[in-house]
């Protein structure tokens, strides 16, 4: 089940960008609230609180209950406008909540096992493919994260998204194949190692060339 988070939050009416500046020197920020064939909703957010709520995982695949005036307002963060040199958050998009609804969400994928995987014991690195996957999703049933298990890959194995443990009615929004999430790939060390090794092998006969012709010349002057 989809986590579900209540803020508190409440109308505006004021408008354009004067308006906006204003909530944010009081320390709110403005959103909007559309969809559900009903007319747009104007409203403002503390932004401290909402900044939190940003930089926790999953902000975009989390439900939120937004009180309003005694009113809870079901909805699913779709955008945030960030401030392009402070990155502090300037406006959000919040998309009403519909029962039975189907939505493209983003879902960050997540790995465990590391400890039970011999192709990491052996030197192995995971190389993450995807970091995160678009799912058709019911808005009831987004998935916070996705999980993978490594236990028991060797090195050379792949994980691909039928790996997924995907709730009743979630699928990807890629359908024409298994694609690849990440790989288990060889280690490169000792490769590296040895290259360096042959160039300061390489250094060290031309430096033994270059005496030998300095000599060579000396004994010609005498």
């Amino acid at each position: 089940m989809v986590e579900v988070s209540t803020i508190a939050a409440h109308g505006r009416d004021g408008s354009g960008k004067g308006a906006a500046r204003a909530l944010r020197r009081e320390g709110q920020i403005p959103a909007v609230i559309y969809g559900a064939k009903e007319a747009p909703k104007s409203i403002a957010l503390d932004l401290r609180m909402i900044s939190r709520e940003i930089h926790r995982a999953g902000f975009f695949t989390r439900l939120y209950d937004l009180e309003i005036d005694g009113a809870a307002h079901r909805v699913l963060a779709r955008d945030v406008q960030f401030h392009p040199v402070t990155d502090i958050p300037l406006h959000i998009d919040f998309l009403r909540f519909v029962a039975g609804a189907k939505i493209s969400v983003e879902v960050a994928c997540h790995f465990t096992g590391e400890e039970d995987c011999p192709g990491l014991r052996q030197g192995g690195v995971l190389n993450v493919v995807r970091h995160t996957v678009e799912l058709n999703c019911p808005v009831e049933s987004i998935p916070s994260e996705l999980l993978f298990s490594l236990a028991d890959l060797e090195i050379g194995a792949s994980i691909h998204i039928s790996a997924a443990d995907l709730p009743e009615g979630v699928t990807p929004t890629i359908t024409d194949r298994d694609f690849t999430i990440a790989t288990v790939a060889a280690p490169t060390i000792v490769e590296e190692e040895k290259d360096e090794e042959s160039k300061e092998g390489e250094e060290g006969a031309e430096g033994e060339e270059g005496a030998e012709g300095e000599g060579a010349d000396e004994d010609k002057g005498d």
